[in-house]
């Protein structure tokens, strides 16, 4: 049993009947994955830095490890979403019209398993471009979050909002540096992104 299956638990039949379709040399072997995996893989792939919590406990103590890495602890963070606010204030990082962020605390609308990315609205970065944001995210997420593919994210969205529908819908994909040379970065806003992913299925 993988490690994966271990934390999220047994894949569904479903996922096991799909891995037993048709054989194409040319698919992708990660696609047979359960979806957790899957995104766990992808994101690992594009440079996040992915750490599990089990309970609300383990979540502000990982958070606080990030704080400490980074040497983040009385510093100035970009949050836009007021239930994360406690985070900041319970370790002195202020959050009021900040001048300097060192980082943006943020929660998302997806977490997208075929490619490895998040999906942010309005509801999170405002009207932020990504190459608006700071450089790090630290972002809180939980599992029942990871959907398949983006249209799923769409699909999500429009069911969840019925009459204030968000707007300006983007991904973050690549979350480190890259080489300039490869030209299927060109143009993407990479981002040091730290993702505490909170167990509530």
């Amino acid at each position: 049993m993988s490690i994966f299956k271990k934390i999220f638990g047994s894949s569904s039949d479903a996922s096991n009947d799909a891995g037993e379709s048709e054989y194409s040399p040319f698919h992708d072997l990660h696609s047979q994955l359960p979806i957790d995996e899957q995104f766990t893989h992808n994101f690992k792939k594009n440079g996040g830095k992915f750490l599990y919590c089990e309970n609300v406990a383990e979540l502000n103590e990982q958070f606080e490890n990030i704080l400490e890495e980074n040497d983040w602890f009385e510093s100035e963070a970009l949050c836009l979403e007021p239930r994360l606010f406690k985070m900041l204030q319970e370790n002195n990082i202020s959050f009021d019209k900040p001048t300097n962020p060192k980082f943006l605390l943020a929660s998302c609308e997806n977490l997208v398993a075929d490619e490895g990315s998040v999906l942010f609205s309005s509801n999170q970065i405002k009207q932020n471009k990504p190459n608006e944001l700071p450089d790090s995210i630290v972002l809180v997420a939980t599992t029942s979050q990871i959907i398949l593919s983006k249209s799923d994210g769409l699909r999500e969205i429009k069911k969840r909002y019925t009459t204030d529908y968000p707007t300006n819908i983007t991904t973050i994909k690549y979350f480190e540096k890259v080489k300039e040379e490869d030209f299927l970065h060109y143009g993407s806003s990479q981002k040091n992104l730290y993702l505490l992913l909170l167990e509530d299925l």
